[in-house]
């Protein structure tokens, strides 16, 4: 399975997906245009990646805003990854947030509670 990488632009987030190490990253602004459209291919990923996961899946996410048609796609991202647990492999969820940006940590807590996933919420 290839690796999904899409460099970051003023409104879309850096994406890096690598399914040889199980390592998920997120990062950065995610105000799209479409929000569907941008993240349509990330969901194709997920959706193959979880037929063959590594034992450990590690995602980290390090948004400093999105708007609220992303937050939607990034349940949706969370709710694709929630089926490792299911599948018995392990995942680690890693949410920062700026110091002072309580809406960030919020989001984060909000996701791991909606979900049941574990998130380390850290502050950077």
């Amino acid at each position: 399975m290839k690796s999904l990488s899409l460099s970051p632009t003023t409104h879309t987030p850096h994406v890096s997906f690598d399914a040889e190490t199980g390592s998920i990253e997120l990062k950065g602004r995610s105000t799209p245009e479409n929000s569907v459209e941008f993240y349509e291919p990330i969901m194709n990923w997920l959706d193959d990646y979880v037929k063959s996961p590594q034992e450990i899946t590690k995602v980290e996410v390090k948004f400093e805003y999105f708007n609220t048609s992303s937050s939607k796609c990034i349940l949706d991202i969370f709710k694709r990854l929630s089926v490792l647990l299911k599948q018995g492999k392990k995942i680690e969820v890693i949410w920062y947030y700026e110091e002072d940006d309580e809406d960030m940590q919020e989001a984060g807590e909000d996701y791991s509670d909606i979900l049941g996933l574990p998130f380390t919420i850290k502050q950077v």
